[in-house]
């Protein structure tokens, strides 16, 4: 794990293929990088997967972002990542969210102590977005 670097941004980039597409992602994270919120995974050199910390929910970390490489997925680069942002997180409560059809990452949340702490209705049709929360 380490803080990505403005240097980072292509790579970063070409782990999100949202990013790839759309400028406001790539937008997001260049600023997420340049204000330190970006810290990377990397497998022999190679950037693998990210996660964007902030604390811009209530006062309370949140991970609005993570991404793992397609590749990379399956090897628990996702977890070290999640379980990275709980380390240096400076709040008792982390909070993160994802979208209902999202197996594969309300899966990894429970393994790793997330537990579900709400659900918000109207962000995309018919697939609501699933708050949760881990607590120090």
């Amino acid at each position: 794990m380490r803080l990505a670097q403005s240097a980072d941004l292509d790579a970063v980039i070409a782990i999100d293929p949202i990013a790839e597409r759309e400028s406001s992602r790539r937008s997001f994270l260049e600023s997420s990088i340049r204000r330190g919120e970006c810290w990377l995974a990397v497998s022999s050199g190679t950037a693998v997967g990210f996660v964007i910390l902030q604390y811009t929910f209530y006062g309370n970390g949140f991970v609005p972002l993570l991404v793992v490489q397609a590749s990379a997925r399956r090897r628990g680069v996702g977890r070290r990542l999640l379980e990275h942002a709980a380390l240096i997180c400076t709040t008792p409560k982390l909070f993160t969210s994802t979208n209902e059809s999202n197996t594969a990452m309300r899966s990894l949340l429970q393994r790793v102590g997330f537990e579900p702490s709400g659900v918000i209705h109207n962000l995309d049709p018919g697939d609501a977005e699933l708050v949760y929360v881990r607590k120090a």
